[in-house]
Parts: C-alpha cells; sequence; structure tokens
C-alpha cells in the first residue's frame, strides 16, 4: 500500500513507514491509502474472537503496510496491555435504551488519544528502523504537537524516553483545564518539553504548520542538530489509523452481545473539534461496517456543524468560544481536508483550491455534488454550554452514568439526531475527571462559568475529582490523575504563537540537549 497526497503535491505515493516519519506531505497536504481496504461483514463480525490488540494487528494488516505481519502483531500486543486498566481497552457499555458509549479513555492518560498514541510510538520506532534497513537514513526526529488538551500529554507519555526522538507540545495557556496542564507540565523524561502559547488551539496548530512548511528552518535543524521534523497530531495517518479499530470492534462487540444483528445499521456519534476521530469512523464504515449515520457534535465553535448544515467553511468572522469543552475549542479543522479529498473522489486541485480559500480569505465554500455527498454520510448539530452541564447532571440522574463534558455533547446531539429504531455509539472521549470543575458545576446545577463556591474553588484539581467521586458515587480517579498534586512541575514556559517564537524555542531546547 502506498499513501498519497491530497493536494497533489507528491508525483507518487510513499510507504507507510515513510509517512509516519514524515507525518505531513509537501505542500502541507495529508497522506491517505492509495485506496480504503474492504472488509467482509462476516470478517469485521469474527473480530469479536480475538483481544483488542489481535483486532487492531488485523486492521493494521488490511492497509498492508511495509512491516513483517510479526512484528505488527508483537506491536498491537505492547500498544494495548496492561498500560490499560481495563483489559477489554475499549468497553462497549449501554447507559440507555438504544444508547451505547464506547468508552475510550481506559488508557494512561484518561483521554481518547491514548487509543492511538499508545500505539504511535512503537510503529514510529519500527518505521525509522526499517527506514534504516532500507538504506535511508531516517536520522533523530523533533516531534511537534499542537493539543486542545488531550493529545499533548498522551504524545509526551507515549513517546517519552523513546530513543531517536524528542517531542514538544504547544498548548493554549489558560485554554486547557488544571488537570490537563498538570498532566502535560509534570511529564517526566529527558526527551520532552512543552510549552504555553499566548493565544488559542487554532493558533499553536497553525504556527506548528508554519514550522512544519518553514524549509529554512529544517535546513537549519538537520545542519546544526541532524534533526527532521514530524507530527503525532491526527494529520499523522499514524495517529488515525488505530482510531478506526475500536468503530469496527464497537460493531462487531454489539453483534457478539446480540444488540444487533449482523448487517443492522448503526449510528455513531462524536464529539468533534479536529475532525479526526469522526473522519475514523468514515473509513470504517468505508471498510464495510454498516454504519449508517455519522453525528458531528460541536459545542459552541460550530463551524464544523455550520459546515455539515450548509457546505460553506467560514471562520473569517466567527469569534473563538471558551467552553466547558476544552478540546473542542477549534475552528481550523484539519481532518476535514481529508474528508473533503475522499468525497471528491479523489481531487487534489479542488482540495488544494480549498485549502487556499481557507488560508487567504478564512472561508471556503464545497461544490454541490460534494455536498450532496457530505449530507450522504453526515448530519450536524451544536450544544451550548450551560446546556452541556446539563446533560451530565441528568444522565447521571437518570443513568447512573457520569459523562465528562466532551461526551456530555455528543450525548445530547445523539439525542436529538437518532432515529429511535436505530441504536446510537456515542464515542466517549475522557474520563470525566479531566474536567472536575466543570462536572462539579454540573452536578450541583451550576451554570456554565459561574465561579466555584470559595471553599471549592481553593480545591486543587486532584482534590476537587475525589470530591466529586464521592458526592456521585462514582468509580475511583485513575491513579494518574489522581497522583498529580504529588508530582512537581517541570514545564512553565509561555512563548507567542508566532513562526519565529516556536521556531527560536525548538531551537533553544536542541542547543541545550547539545544534539
Amino acid at each position: 500500500m502506498r499513501f498519497v497526497d491530497t493536494r497533489g503535491n507528491l508525483p507518487k505515493g510513499v510507504s507507510f513507514t515513510k509517512a509516519v516519519l514524515d507525518g505531513l506531505a509537501p505542500g502541507g497536504g495529508l497522506f491517505v491509502p492509495e485506496s480504503v481496504p474492504a472488509l467482509s461483514l462476516q470478517q469485521i463480525c469474527d473480530l469479536a474472537d480475538l483481544s483488542y490488540a489481535q483486532r487492531a494487528a488485523q486492521v493494521y494488516r488490511a492497509f498492508r503496510i511495509d512491516l513483517d505481519d510479526a512484528l505488527v502483531d508483537e506491536l498491537c500486543a505492547r500498544a494495548y496491555g496492561d498500560n490499560f486498566d481495563d483489559e477489554r481497552i475499549v468497553p462497549l457499555v449501554k447507559v440507555e435504551d438504544g444508547i451505547h458509549v464506547i468508552e475510550l479513555w481506559h488508557g494512561p492518560t484518561s483521554a481518547f488519544k491514548d487509543m492511538a498514541l499508545q500505539c504511535l510510538p512503537l510503529f514510529f520506532t519500527a518505521s525509522a528502523q526499517r527506514q534504516a534497513s532500507d538504506g535511508r537514513n531516517a536520522g533523530r526526529r523533533f516531534i511537534l504537537v499542537a493539543t486542545s488538551g488531550d493529545t499533548g500529554k498522551a504524545a509526551l507519555a507515549g513517546f517519552a524516553n523513546v530513543e531517536g526522538v524528542d517531542v514538544g507540545v504547544l498548548y493554549p495557556d489558560g485554554g486547557v483545564s488544571d488537570i490537563q496542564f498538570k498532566q502535560m507540565a509534570t511529564q517526566t523524561g529527558d526527551n520532552v518539553a512543552v510549552w504555553g502559547v499566548s493565544g488559542n488551539f487554532d493558533d499553536c496548530q497553525t504556527g506548528a504548520k508554519a514550522v512544519f512548511a518553514d524549509a529554512d528552518f529544517a535546513r537549519q535543524l538537520e545542519n546544526r542538530h541532524g534533526v527532521s521534523l514530524s507530527s503525532a497530531n491526527s494529520i499523522n495517518w499514524g495517529r488515525l489509523m488505530p482510531q478506526i479499530v475500536y468503530y469496527l470492534s464497537a460493531y462487531a462487540q454489539m453483534v457478539r452481545e446480540g444488540t444487533i444483528a449482523p448487517g443492522d445499521p448503526v449510528d455513531v456519534c462524536v464529539p468533534t473539534g479536529n475532525f479526526g476521530n469522526i473522519l475514523a469512523a468514515y473509513y470504517a464504515k468505508t471498510m464495510g461496517a454498516p454504519l449508517r449515520l455519522l453525528m458531528c457534535a460541536s459545542n459552541e465553535n460550530r463551524v464544523l456543524c455550520d459546515f455539515i448544515n450548509t457546505g460553506l467553511y467560514d471562520i473569517s468572522n466567527r469569534p473563538f468560544v471558551k467552553t466547558p469543552t476544552p478540546s473542542m475549542d477549534i475552528l481550523v479543522s484539519s481532518n476535514l481536508e481529508r474528508q473533503l479529498f475522499e468525497l471528491t473522489d479523489r481531487d487534489p486541485a479542488a482540495i488544494a483550491s480549498w485549502m487556499s480559500d481557507l488560508r487567504e480569505n478564512r472561508a471556503f465554500r464545497v461544490d454541490r455534488d460534494t455536498f450532496t455527498r457530505v449530507r450522504e454520510h453526515f448530519r450536524a448539530d451544536s450544544v451550548g454550554n450551560d446546556e452541556c452541564l446539563d446533560v451530565i447532571r441528568s444522565v447521571h440522574e437518570r443513568c447512573g452514568y457520569l459523562l465528562d463534558p466532551h461526551t456530555a455533547v455528543a450525548y445530547r446531539v445523539a439525542e436529538r439526531l437518532r432515529d429511535p429504531d436505530v441504536p446510537v455509539i456515542v464515542a466517549s472521549t475522557a474520563h470525566w475527571a479531566k474536567f472536575g470543575d466543570n462536572v462539579y458545576r454540573a452536578l450541583h446545577g451550576m451554570r456554565s462559568g459561574e465561579d466555584l463556591p470559595a471553599d471549592i474553588a481553593s480545591l486543587t484539581g486532584c482534590q476537587l475529582n475525589a470530591l466529586v467521586a464521592h458526592e456521585a458515587n462514582a468509580s475511583a480517579v485513575p491513579a494518574g490523575l489522581a497522583s498529580l498534586d504529588d508530582t512537581p512541575i517541570r514545564f512553565t514556559e509561555v512563548i507567542e504563537g508566532a513562526t519565529a517564537d516556536i521556531e527560536q524555542a525548538i531551537s533553544a531546547y536542541l542547543s541545550g540537549k547539545q544534539v
């Protein structure tokens, strides 16, 4: 299998290992497989007979990647083992009639990003070794990550102390929860760096993309430090492919449990920011899973919702809103580019034109045929800040199940858009304790942004989580979140988001390491 560029700047495709190592295609395009493999319904249902690691290996093999099957089996077994706190890896939980959640947060950082970022570092290292064995110098890599909260910690945890790799994370200063900040700022390892950025996630992501596009800086890194840039964001196909697995897995589980018969349709609802998680569901559907509608759940930053409903992607005069769901506080959704590439029958000229319009005019509109195809697969709705908290409280009162704010957004959209005759799978993307302050507000009937009572506001994030768990009769907070107060803060630097500022921070880090 070769991997091609969404903007058509590569004359021919590249291998999986090169796509993983490079992260981004030349000229800013994204890598996608030259074709999407098909699985029979029986093959999908048979996944239920396998461990989760074996399911993942089956999907990797279906894409015919340039790594030996035995090695793929080994890497998947290492990625999905006792580093997760549930042996099922991704439990499928019925919350109420017709609505199931897939809990994607049982990994070491308690967010769905672990599903890919416990896997990607292993495949990244194997890819470097494969390139070296083929006589190509993979060299040392600096992985630059922009995060809205969860990807950063998952990348840091996944790549910490991995040989031949350094990782630097950019997060919006003041734009992540206290727990998310502490998860990143306390990260151990001698190959990690964390920088707050003055601005929002889009500033982080735009700055990171500009660094990737700076050929002079790339030469400087190579000449001075022997280092090449790469990415662990979902712009890297190696981040996206593992996410396909859990949608195929969930369908197989529903069949195995008798919730549906083989071939029955299922809808999927995903809290969506950068469009990678819902795109993975689209690829699972394309591979053969009987997924009917893909429901895109937005918060008050509803650019994706508006696009799916109108065909116009417009951020020219759109304010950026801070919400209880910071991982969705995104206006520039990078993976939409891959989705549009697929829905235009892989027309790189159209993609390049729309991405140029977005860059220059802050807006683009797709043609009628493409919009028709969008509507064949997707529906979308958005949920306001106060309503998000209301959902957390109401689901807990009705069902005794505690949602994090992002999952609550998806849950409400699923309630609104679902067909009562078709089950819906809601992607539960984070453990509630990553956002304990807003879960507390929800359970106590407070409004979004309302000041916490003084005695509550004086608590650390860990102390507040312990209180919420007690009041809600919830299970114990994961150890990785509960122990943050006892872990030293290592990273506090805040930089501007301009390209030069990010490049200076990277250079200073590498110079300090004397790479």
